[in-house]
């Protein structure tokens, strides 16, 4: 059995354990994730409130309306991640992690600031939702390239055996962004503002704080080395186009499409989309809709290390396809099971088990891809066909299945969602597991 400090076979002659690299290693991914936190934080704040400000720059009698409308702002954060993917990308990849870095999470810190201080329709009419939009779009920029940024800044800099474990920090961090909005929501709900409060005025105040989050979060970047994998790559090959670098590479891009594609879909369903899930369609109140998903997120966050472990003895294909099977086979129970309960409790307990299964996918999905590339276009290639694949896919998650419950479908989107974690299914059984024929120890 190999040691799990050292990754030595008892017995025989292992090399010392070097404390101070695994010190720096530590609080490089400490820091890095952290800024990933501030970032989905900022991000998904829009989610966690949608249901109360959606009134404020969507004017109308019908609540389902004005959601699939917010739903609708909330995606064209996504249309742009694709761009934000390239435009961080090739930042990383030729000037370094580092500065790419700090600079998404201060886009992010003025997209955040501007929903906090926008007026409302009731102000300036049809300019409210689009300067929201704008908003949205700036903080999809962001998005798009933090992504592959971090996701490729976390795998060069965590130690080869254990890529999988500390990579999921990524999706930890990523999750607990989500979770952090939701806990604002919570706070403010029992402890200071009425919901009439929180309508009229406070779902401002978590934007403010993803804002000077996000400042700190940059500070705090500014103290990041740059990883070792790209300062040799840097000295061992030239800079080149990186859109003509990533066409050198078709399969590992359609891989990265693949892979990705019914995984984004189950997880900006079973997080994104659920609060307005319980809300409206299982009947939930709002208080009870925020510890619900609060509780669900938190078993999420804590399920993300375990499979990272899992994948570093196991290798990454099995840990995917345990996603893809389980996915295919219970999507569609869940679904119904969480629709049709009344009970809070069995709700948090189906979309529980649900995480079992998405995790799969959630907590190694980021290292697979960056050990397909190479690494002097990895940034690149991890973040723009994901923030493609998320745009089209993900992003419109909670939009397709609103608009399926408006027209009186709601169960076909449980038939999408199901078909998209099929196709996936397809591509995790025919990849190669990238633990095993990995570019990163080719040194791409």
């Amino acid at each position: 059995m190999t040691d799990i400090v050292s990754g030595a076979v008892p017995g025989a002659v292992s090399e010392p354990i070097d404390y101070a690299d695994m010190r720096r290693r530590v609080k490089a991914i400490f820091i890095g994730s952290i800024g990933n936190l501030v970032e989905w934080y900022d991000f998904y704040v829009y989610a966690a409130f949608q249901l109360y400000f959606a009134p404020a720059f969507f004017p109308g009698s019908d609540p389902v309306i004005q959601q699939r409308d917010a739903a609708f702002f909330f995606w064209a954060g996504f249309v742009v991640r694709p761009l934000g993917g390239w435009l961080f990308g090739f930042l990383a990849d030729r000037y370094g992690r580092r500065g790419a870095l700090m600079a998404s999470v201060l886009l992010m810190c003025f997209g955040s600031l501007m929903i906090a201080v926008l007026p409302t329709y009731a102000s300036i009419g049809a300019a409210a939702p689009l300067l929201l939009g704008f908003a949205r779009i700036v903080q999809g920029l962001s998005l798009g390239g933090e992504y592959g940024t971090s996701a490729t800044y976390l795998s060069e800099i965590a130690d080869p055996k254990r890529r999988g474990f500390y990579s999921s920090f990524q999706y930890v961090t990523l999750i607990g962004g989500q979770l952090a909005a939701i806990l604002v929501l919570l706070v403010l709900q029992k402890l200071f503002l009425t919901e009439a409060e929180i309508k009229d005025w406070g779902w401002r105040i978590p934007f403010v704080i993803g804002a000077l989050l996000a400042i700190v979060a940059a500070i705090m970047r500014s103290e990041l080395q740059e990883t070792p994998a790209f300062e040799e790559a840097r000295k061992r090959t030239p800079a080149t186009n990186s859109l003509q670098a990533l066409m050198a590479h078709p399969r590992e891009v359609l891989l990265v499409v693949g892979l990705t594609l019914g995984g984004t879909c189950a997880f900006y369903t079973f997080t994104v989309y659920m609060q307005t899930f319980l809300k409206l369609s299982v009947g939930l109140d709002a208080d009870t809709t925020t510890v619900v998903v609060a509780g669900s997120l938190l078993f999420a966050v804590l399920l993300q290390p375990i499979y990272g472990f899992v994948s570093d003895h196991i290798g990454r294909r099995p840990v995917l396809t345990w996603f893809g099977v389980c996915g295919v086979v219970f999507t569609y129970a869940l679904l119904a099971g969480i629709q049709a309960t009344k009970s809070a409790y069995a709700a948090w307990c189906l979309i529980s088990f649900a995480w079992v299964i998405v995790a799969g996918y959630t907590s190694i999905n980021a290292i697979v891809k960056a050990e397909l590339f190479p690494t002097r276009i990895r940034a690149t290639g991890v973040g723009l066909p994901y923030s493609l694949t998320v745009s089209i896919f993900g992003g419109t998650a909670p939009l397709i299945a609103l608009q399926f419950k408006s027209m009186g479908h709601e169960t076909w989107f449980y038939w999408y969602l199901t078909a998209c974690i099929l196709f996936s299914l397809v591509i995790y059984s025919t990849m190669r597991d990238t633990k095993l024929d990995s570019a990163m120890e080719r040194h791409e």
